[in-house]
């Protein structure tokens, strides 16, 4: 049962990612708001990039990100980047759709040049906290870059302020 809740959201919320990577124009893609920020290129691929993270999450008991199989990185081209979210939402899908309710309670832990960096902690904490918490922190700060571009930002959870901007003045 948490298993199938788990994967509705993840549908759900992965169609919202879908649709705030495609309102990604090419040429934010080298903005960044502060020295201490991603580019938008950056942070667009870190969120296509998080979901490759689950078959990682959900198939063992630890993730050493040292032995990660990361690709070679192009924050240069927004259409890459939609790409690899597309690959990287099917291997996560499928990795979700293989695991049952009783694997959640598995524990499970991420390492990085040999130290703890999550502790042991249920698998059903992690891929709510870790993975799907993590991409929705950064598409909110993705939704910020976008509007100090001037970008048109799609509704993710119902209209926007300017959809709701625009209906008025409809009225």
């Amino acid at each position: 049962m948490l298993v199938q809740a788990l994967l509705g959201e993840f549908l759900q919320e992965a169609e919202s990612t879908r649709k705030l990577l495609n309102a990604i124009p090419q040429h934010v893609l080298e903005y960044k708001p502060s020295e201490n920020s991603w580019t938008t290129g950056q942070l667009a691929w870190h969120i296509a990039e998080i979901y490759n993270w689950y078959p990682y999450t959900v198939k063992g008991a630890e993730f050493n990100m040292d032995d990660y199989e990361d690709v070679e990185r192009d924050y240069s081209d927004i259409e890459k980047i939609r790409e690899r979210f597309e690959r990287n939402f099917s291997k996560a899908k499928e990795s979700l759709e293989s695991i049952t309710d009783e694997n959640l309670d598995d524990l499970w832990k991420m390492t990085v040049g040999g130290q703890v960096a999550i502790p042991e902690t249920p698998r059903a904490q992690i891929i709510r906290g870790f993975l799907m918490n993590h991409i929705y922190h950064h598409r909110g700060e993705m939704i910020v870059y976008l509007r100090l571009n001037g970008c048109k930002i799609p509704g993710l959870y119902g209209p926007t302020f300017e959809d709701e901007q625009a209906m008025q003045a409809k009225q």
